[in-house]
């Protein structure tokens, strides 16, 4: 079992580069013997780090969970009429006119799941960092060096497609608030055997990169839910000022991560951990870095599995 199979196992592109940790949060559960768990995102997005942690067997069942009807529409799509989304991805034009006609659909209130799902997906591919409401790469005029179709690669993103339809049986899939998401939890019986990352919307520039962005007691409840889980967490935000003080009495870590939504650089940002988790130690206390877990690490941990 390799710790490093593919480098992009969704078919979503998502703002702030989360599929970076998948690395360290393998790491997590390994160290905290929680192998084999059901994995839930309230926040799925791209659910990269799930559908790595799904197809390495890290977890057994993972559950997506975006509030986002085009996103929650997509993955649904995915899951349940595969074969059709992929051949909507082959067959439809790469065009400025395409792009203008599913900008539409993806603002259509009363859009079919299927046409809501592919227009979301299709902006997601064109647009500038994924961003719906972005701008599509290279402009209107298509003048840049970079054009619409230059995250598009058709065969790769069927291939990622198909095989989260080959795993639909261990993916649960909800469109709910991630209060809401949170509060099931228990009520499912997942609190036995379950670990839960969430990844909210940033405390600074959310507005700008999120349909759903939050306002501070948005974060706060997230917060107050969060402190009353039964199973293991892990919540990753921006450093904020506000947000340290939100979970001000977790253990947390803080760290850069490169993302290249909305301007590029590098993120300074805190990972806060349920009390009961060991931390993982293999990263020296200078860095502290989850972006940087190197791979003779990574062979050690397969070496594990």
């Amino acid at each position: 079992m390799s710790l490093i199979p593919g480098l992009f196992p969704s078919p979503l592109r998502y703002p702030g580069g989360k599929g970076k940790i998948a690395p360290y949060i393998k790491s997590l559960l390994l160290d905290n013997d929680l192998i084999g768990i059901d994995y839930g995102e309230p926040y799925a997005g791209g659910a990269s780090v799930a559908l790595s942690l799904l197809y390495e067997d890290y977890a057994d069942t993972i559950h997506i969970n975006d509030l986002n009807r085009g996103v929650y529409s997509f993955w649904r799509s995915a899951l349940e009429n595969t074969d059709e989304l992929c051949g909507m991805i082959l067959d439809t034009p790469l065009t400025m006119d395409e792009w203008h006609i599913q900008r539409d659909i993806s603002r259509t209130a009363n859009s079919s799941t299927m046409s809501l799902g592919f227009a979301t997906f299709y902006m997601n591919r064109t647009n500038r960092s994924g961003i719906i409401g972005g701008g599509v790469v290279g402009g209107k005029s298509q003048s840049g060096y970079w054009k619409l179709d230059a995250r598009f690669n058709r065969d790769d993103l069927v291939q990622r497609v198909q095989k989260v339809g080959r795993h639909s049986s261990r993916i649960a899939l909800t469109n709910l608030d991630a209060v809401d998401f949170l509060k099931s939890w228990s009520g499912k019986g997942l609190s036995s055997g379950s670990f839960i990352y969430l990844d909210p919307p940033y405390f600074v520039k959310g507005r700008g990169l999120y349909d759903n962005y939050y306002d501070p007691q948005d974060h706060a409840a997230v917060a107050k839910v969060v402190g009353s889980l039964s199973c293991p967490w892990l919540v990753s935000y921006d450093a904020a000022a506000e947000i340290v003080e939100l979970y001000g009495k977790y253990p947390s870590i803080r760290y850069s991560l490169r993302y290249s939504a909305a301007e590029r650089g590098q993120g300074s940002e805190i990972m806060v951990f349920s009390p009961e988790l060991l931390i993982p130690s293999e990263l020296p206390n200078s860095v502290r870095n989850p972006d940087v877990l190197n791979r003779r690490k990574s062979r050690e941990l397969a070496s594990v599995l």
